[in-house]
């Protein structure tokens, strides 16, 4: 059986590795002449850049994909370096909060803040607790299981648990009830900026990300961060994988019979046919320029985005040793400034930004005694989905951005970066929708609201096309790395089990008493009665149904 993947982001390699794996003849066409869409890299003069994602959070997701793939993330000459600590908090007066997985030091900086009782179980250990339920219900339950239909969300194992994952709290909410600070509440909420949501929005279920960041660490692949799509492309080369780089696709061929998908056309003209199609690209942008126009395509192009990025690529001619890997400069208006980006949908004049300096955990980074810097500056999305006549405007805020990121870093640390950067390159909306076909230049996809996951966000087959079906980021189960390779198991399975094709891994998973995403497994789970559900939670999960079917969002 042949399948054409469209599209070598970490989705796209994860997938075609395991579909090859399965014995499935797999071609994947790439627009650029590089894979890992957004996690590639940018080399300039011996500097080296990881243009997307620059830390790497949940390693047992990475683990588990190379493993059912017969092989280990060593093997493939993938090393992973810790990061401690794990950021260097910077507040607008100067003062700043070391986050560490050290229990000790991070108990110390608590009680800086918080007094003597910071620590304990109404403090940091109560919000460590609900986030480790948020972390393992949600790895349970949520990203290695399929959502293909509203009574997806009817299981009983999934049902009876949605109340423990705070869906209808904000993050910052959640944390408001352990910390007394507004500055705890701000250190331990600002990693919604991974979704590209604000703390004000994200649902409360995202503090599994705070818990992933302290109890499990944050690691970075020697070499960049793309050294982990490279290794799943070689896995899959071996499998048999067929890579078409600089190869664009103008449309997917339907057959107005069967209305089956039976192939691509290429930006050339060629016909490419296959029994199986898969979209790693973006979807909305799939949906709406390599599918047939329809109301559904529409409805997506409504729905709310993630934020995007201005992000600087700096080369200096020196070392800052006075910053860590991992740095963040938070907003003193701090809610102010997510309401710039994700209502205004514009620059804050004071955002909250991130600095990651890879050549201090990965000397390789950057020439001996000098640094790689990365900047990101989260902005919102653009407004005109076109994307024309918007150059002027992001050349202008760019210039902005840069003369923020340099007076701030300076102000808080006294170091001046202007005289040291000989080199730069920049990501603005603009760009990254023109490198990576993003909707709207959209750097995380869809949304994480409420009602942009689960069920509601878009399935990974196509409702209506046979054969055809989705992986990636604004697909289920949704963005970031870890959860892109968790989705890529998913839609592997749920490919294979229709097709009745062995799943390789299955009986693996089995003898280890792992969780599998398998739909044949979840058809066992049907759905629930609801009687265990108390009144008032039966009633908000109802509300919360029609709300969604006649809010306008389908």
């Amino acid at each position: 059986m042949s399948v054409i993947i469209v599209g070598a982001g970490v989705a796209g390699t994860a997938l075609a590795a395991r579909l090859a794996r399965a014995g499935l003849d797999v071609t994947v066409v790439e627009k650029n002449t590089f894979t890992g869409g957004r996690c590639s890299l940018i080399h300039r003069n011996g500097y080296r850049f990881d243009q997307g994602p620059s830390l790497l959070l949940m390693p047992e997701f990475f683990n588990e994909t190379f493993e059912e793939l017969g092989t280990t993330l060593g093997s493939e000459g993938v090393q992973l370096l810790r990061c401690d600590p794990n950021y260097e908090i910077y507040f607008h007066d100067g003062q700043k909060f070391c986050l560490s997985s050290d229990l000790t030091q991070l108990k110390t900086e608590v009680e800086r803040y918080e007094g003597v009782d910071g620590f304990a179980r109404f403090g940091l250990l109560g919000f460590l607790q609900e986030a480790h339920e948020h972390y393992e219900l949600s790895s349970t339950h949520v990203l290695r299981k399929n959502f293909t239909s509203l009574f997806s969300m009817m299981r009983p194992s999934f049902l009876h648990r949605v109340f423990a994952l705070h869906p209808f709290e904000s993050i910052y909410t959640r944390a408001s009830v352990f910390f007394r600070t507004e500055r705890l509440r701000r250190v331990f909420t600002f990693g919604s900026m991974y979704l590209g949501m604000s703390p004000f929005d994200a649902p409360g279920t995202y503090s599994l990300l705070q818990y992933a960041e302290t109890v499990r660490g944050i690691w970075y692949p020697v070499g960049g961060f793309h050294k982990v799509v490279e290794a799943l492309v070689n896995i899959g080369k071996r499998h048999g994988v067929n890579y078409r780089m600089a190869t664009s696709v103008a449309s997917i061929n339907i057959d107005p019979t069967t209305s089956r998908a039976t192939g691509v056309t290429l930006s050339t003209g060629e016909s490419l046919s296959a029994s199986l199609i898969v979209i790693n690209a973006d979807l909305v942008y799939a949906y709406s320029k390599l599918l047939p126009r329809s109301s559904y395509a529409t409805s997506l192009t409504k729905r709310t985005a993630s934020c995007s990025s201005i992000s600087f690529y700096w080369s200096l001619k020196e070392k800052i040793p006075t910053l860590q890997t991992h740095n963040i400069f938070l907003a003193e208006e701090y809610r102010e400034s997510f309401d710039s980006i994700f209502q205004k949908q514009e620059m804050p004049s004071d955002p909250s930004f991130y600095v990651n300096i890879p050549s201090r955990v990965d000397p390789s980074a950057a020439p001996e005694g000098k640094d790689a810097v990365i900047v990101l500056v989260p902005v919102g999305h653009m407004k005109d989905p076109t994307g024309t006549g918007l150059d002027e405007k992001w050349s202008e805020l760019v210039d902005k951005a840069r003369s923020m990121v340099i007076a701030t870093v300076r102000a808080r640390t006294g170091i001046d970066l202007q005289p040291l950067i000989i080199d730069e390159d920049v990501n603005s909306p603009l760009t990254w929708k023109e490198k990576f076909n993003l909707d709207r230049g959209a750097i995380l996809g869809l949304s994480h609201s409420f009602f942009n996951v689960l069920s509601f966000r878009p399935t990974t087959a196509h409702p209506s096309i046979a054969n055809l079906y989705f992986c990636g980021a604004s697909t289920h189960p949704g963005t970031g790395v870890p959860v892109c390779l968790a989705g890529a198991k998913v839609t592997a399975e749920q490919i294979l089990n229709h097709e009745k094709i062995p799943i390789p891994w299955a009986s693996d998973e089995r003898k280890a008493g792992q969780h599998t995403s398998s739909s044949v497994l979840d058809m066992k789970d049907k759905p629930a009665r609801l009687a265990f559900l108390s009144l008032p939670q039966f009633l908000m999960l109802v509300a919360a149904l029609i709300a969604f079917l006649y809010g306008g969002i389908i």
